[in-house]
């Protein structure tokens, strides 16, 4: 499990300027259930909006991609990602949404038994139509919610 606390390294991750606690910004990204990835290698640059599922135990996306894809060449050529969950609300004053950086791999199949079971919980789907499944592990975590007053920001970083 992560621990976070206010202001205060105890491991796994940090909560900098932030009144809340982080059960809203974990409650928010379970109920998301599409991110933006963006990816980058040499002069190439690319994003793809994919579904995911959160892992709150381990503060990590999965997602499965073809390993053909545009995006997925270029993660393996540099597994440093950065993207977007948000909704789209129609009032700027409803605005949640979370901007993230994190380490993207290829998950083998010895070390994917967890993942996938979260996955294909989320969605049955992919019990039948499989693609490879990858983690990103996050990093860097902002997340907005002009709900709680216009801009309001809480920065997380994993130490």
């Amino acid at each position: 499990m992560c621990d976070i606390i206010n202001k205060t390294d105890i491991g796994r991750l940090v909560m900098i300027d932030a009144q809340e606690s982080s059960n809203p910004i974990f409650t928010y990204l379970k109920k998301q259930h599409v991110l933006s990835l963006c990816c980058s290698f040499d002069e190439d640059i690319w994003c793809a909006n994919c579904f995911y599922v959160f892992d709150e135990e381990n503060v990590a996306f999965y997602l499965m991609t073809s390993t053909e894809s545009r995006h997925s060449k270029l993660m393996l050529n540099n597994n440093l990602v950065a993207g977007t969950v948000n909704g789209q609300p129609k009032n700027i004053s409803l605005i949640k949404g979370i901007q993230y950086k994190g380490v993207i791999s290829l998950l083998a199949e010895e070390n994917k038994t967890d993942a996938i079971s979260l996955y294909t919980k989320r969605f049955p789907i992919a019990k039948i139509k499989s693609l490879p499944l990858w983690k990103i592990e996050i990093s860097e975590l902002k997340y907005t919610n002009n709900i709680l007053g216009f801009g309001k920001k809480s920065d997380w970083h994993r130490t």
